[in-house]
């Protein structure tokens, strides 16, 4: 029987969601059981073998429902199979570079210690000005952000295949 896995996350406009639903696609093409829903709706984790946890990033920290998620769910994932993403730098280049060498936040560092994460990715996210708040639209054009869909949707289906590899060892 295959493993079942849980891909979660948190997402403020749906950015991280597109990411989530393109990690859980590559999962189900490698033949795994993939649920993919938003953390606040996860629930139990004993059915599931494996986890996958992203969450769109603002100011340096994971959306407060991740965050929720994974304290509350922290014993239960040290017993799994976890990785990590985070969305959020737009423009071109290395969003790990671009984000000065932030990979992850330094507040949930010390849980992912415990939990020991097979991988923690950063990827690529969206402004779209349409969707942001006034007070967002004011600083988004005090920083001079790019502007658009800058998601690296062979990035992100390379990472979920890895983890497909991994899981079907």
């Amino acid at each position: 029987m295959a493993i079942r896995v849980l891909v979660a996350y948190a997402t403020k406009y749906g950015a991280t969601a597109g990411i989530a639903e393109k990690v859980g696609e590559g999962l189900r093409r490698a033949g795994l059981q993939v649920d993919v829903t938003p953390v606040d709706r996860a629930g139990d984790l004993t059915p599931y073998g494996a986890v996958v946890l992203g969450s769109a990033i603002y100011v340096g920290q994971w959306r407060k429902e991740a965050t929720a998620f994974l304290t509350a769910n922290e014993q239960a994932l040290s017993q799994r199979a976890v990785w990590f993403f985070s969305s959020g730098p737009t423009g071109k280049g290395d969003p790990v570079q671009l984000m000065n060498g932030f990979r992850f936040p330094a507040d949930l560092q010390p849980i992912a210690n415990r939990i020991h994460p097979r991988d923690t990715a950063f990827f690529h996210g969206v402004i779209d000005m349409k969707r942001v708040s006034l007070p967002e639209k004011l600083i988004i054009k005090g920083i001079k952000a790019p502007l658009g869909d800058f998601r690296d949707w062979a990035a992100i289906s390379s990472w979920a295949e890895g983890i497909a590899s991994e899981l079907k060892k």
